[in-house]
């Protein structure tokens, strides 16, 4: 079979996604079944899997599974613990002291404090977490979830400790004899190879980050008030780009100069030093406040189960401290048990179940389950116990939300995550062909040739979202990417830090995280209208990073990359002097109100 009909017929598993989930809108709990079936199909008929091949894989997506709703509960769980203690009520009156505007908030709550979660923990953990705290705030809990979605970009490379380059894209690269003879040519060794390529990674995700906290807001604006107003966001464009610029500066600074394990971690942590106290001066920030209009106009697609009564007073007297004390304790717990240098990662890490060789494969499953996020998440919610002073029946009504919202996530992602699991794992077949994701890889490079730089983040996107994972994206394309790169001539390290970027933008709109964010806010069956929406930001990342790729390769002049970053810069240049315009009209009208 010619590689062109096998790329497109390795496409109907992805397409089949988009079709019932984006386009036709069935709810996950409905379209994934069906796509797993048409990705089984396509593994039988077409690849000729054997049925034990596909058995085991689908086995071992179903530990994913659970894994990802042990995520799914620990977030619950931890929020409907702050929710009963009156905690959060706490913290919603903090966050007000900082800014009342929402749109401040969510750069804070959001592109900050997400993102140093995402350096602690990755798995799409921080959308679990941060969605259901802006729906504690106040948000729409559609709004919450899509700019949580977007979130997961700039910091996934460095998610957990790095994970995503340090295990993704060196697994995917050491054991090749072409790797490791290019790497011996360059006078180097592999693992000062792969910290560079995370240093590439970091600029080019350094550029494009500036303008993320600029699509959040402008999104949320545009999606969720009450003018449908792409100028409300935009009008915050200052301050945007300052919170924009105080993560990723010391992201890129720290990626190239002390690896890839910190770059999130402590871009996140920098950044909330700067911007909280700048946000509190009211630096940056326009004079007109923005905020949803009331909740009982909001569209009722836009909310789901987790709800936060505002007229509801706190039981008891709780501290700022206090209150924010379980996240707190989330963050360092993260981090003390994944940097593999301190004695209890080794000892968290060493905890393994595994299944080797399952139904007679070379498939092994294994999991680590006290490494799954959600066992920390769960471990502070019951310390919470303790913090609030709570009693068992207040504890006990966090535990049954939580389960009762966990069940019907576990409807869609045992089907989703088994069906990439086959999808994957399709290598191993009768039919002496690559597995499916490399087939349609191998398809568009036919296609591109020299023009491959910008469309390399796009691979990486696309592994991202049949995988579910950064790291699992990097461990399938990396090789590939790099021997496209032999092929054309150009520098491999620039097209695998393309794969990287793109396959974090990727995590903006796979498929279980989306299905774990939104259960974790409470809303079930709008995972295609939430895709919809962060396809924008995703196809943004994917064709800027793909520009910036190709001048680094071919240099600036006339050419495809340099017109790609020309639009891209009139495109934003535009919309911040529209912004401003917008700011100015504000400002007229107050004042006008005020004489």
């Amino acid at each position: 079979m010619s590689t062109g009909v096998l790329a497109l017929l390795a496409t109907l598993p992805i397409v089949s996604v988009f079709l019932f989930l984006v386009i036709l809108r069935w709810p996950a709990k409905r379209a994934m079944p069906v796509s797993l079936v048409v990705t089984i199909l396509m593994a039988i008929l077409v690849w000729d899997v054997p049925g034990n091949q596909v058995a085991a894989a689908s086995f071992k997506g179903i530990i994913t599974a659970l894994e990802v709703g042990v995520i799914v509960f620990g977030a619950l769980l931890l929020l409907n613990t702050l929710k009963e203690s009156g905690a959060i009520l706490t913290i919603r009156e903090g966050f007000t002291s900082i800014s009342p505007d929402r749109r401040v908030q969510t750069i804070i709550v959001c592109w900050l404090f997400g993102s140093f979660l995402e350096g602690a923990a990755g798995w799409g953990a921080p959308a679990t977490i941060v969605g259901p705290l802006l729906v504690a705030l106040g948000f729409p809990a559609m709004g919450a979830v899509m700019v949580a979605l977007i979130l997961q970009s700039t910091p996934v490379s460095y998610g957990a400790v790095g994970t995503p380059i340090l295990v993704g894209v060196n697994t995917g690269l050491k054991d090749s004899p072409l790797v490791q003879s290019y790497v011996a040519e360059q006078g180097t060794t592999m693992e000062a190879y792969v910290n560079g390529i995370g240093g590439q990674v970091a600029l080019i995700h350094g550029v494009i980050g500036i303008f993320i906290p600029l699509f959040m807001v402008t999104m949320l604006t545009y999606f969720f008030g009450k003018n449908k107003s792409i100028g409300e966001g935009l009008a915050i464009w200052k301050f945007a780009i300052f919170a924009g610029l105080a993560f990723t500066i010391p992201y890129a600074l720290v990626a190239n100069l002390l690896g890839p394990e910190f770059p999130s971690l402590i871009g996140g942590l920098v950044g909330l030093a700067i911007v909280v106290p700048a946000a509190k001066k009211g630096w940056f920030i326009p004079e007109k406040t923005w905020d949803f209009e009331d909740a009982s106009k909001w569209d009722p697609a836009w909310t789901g189960s987790l709800q936060v009564d505002d007229a509801e007073k706190p039981k008891k007297k709780i501290s700022f401290m206090s209150a924010w004390l379980p996240y707190l304790l989330v963050a360092v717990l993260l981090i003390v048990t994944r940097v593999a240098y301190l004695p209890f990662a080794g000892w968290i890490q060493s905890w393994v179940v595994s299944f080797d060789n399952v139904f007679g494969t070379l498939i092994t499953v294994e999991s680590k389950p006290l490494n799954i996020p959600g066992v920390v998440f769960i471990a502070v919610s019951l310390l919470s116990i303790l913090i609030f002073k709570m009693n068992m029946k207040e504890y006990g009504r966090a535990v049954k939300d939580s389960f009762k919202t966990v069940v019907s996530a576990m409807a869609a992602l045992i089907f989703a995550v088994p069906m990439v699991q086959v999808f994957i794992n399709s290598g191993v077949n009768a039919a002496d062909y690559t597995s499916m994701p490399l087939a349609l890889a191998e398809g568009i490079s036919a296609v591109f040739g020299s023009y491959w730089p910008l469309v390399a983040p796009t691979i990486g996107a696309i592994g991202a979202f049949a995988a579910g994972s950064n790291t699992i994206s990097n461990m399938m394309f990396s090789l590939f990417q790099f021997g496209v790169a032999d092929n054309i001539l150009a520098t491999p390290a620039i097209i695998v830090a393309l794969q990287a970027v793109g396959g974090a933008a990727g995590n903006m709109i796979c498929v279980h995280n989306v299905v774990a964010a939104s259960s974790s806010a409470g809303l079930i069956g709008k995972e295609g209208n939430l895709i919809r929406k962060t396809l924008i930001p995703m196809t943004f990342y994917v064709i800027f990073a793909g520009g910036i790729g190709y001048i680094a390769i071919n240099g600036i002049g006339l050419n495809a990359g340099t017109a790609v970053l020309v639009i891209i810069a009139a495109f934003i240049l535009t919309f911040i002097i529209k912004g401003q315009a917008h700011n100015r009209l504000e400002v007229k009208q107050l004042r006008k109100t005020v004489s």
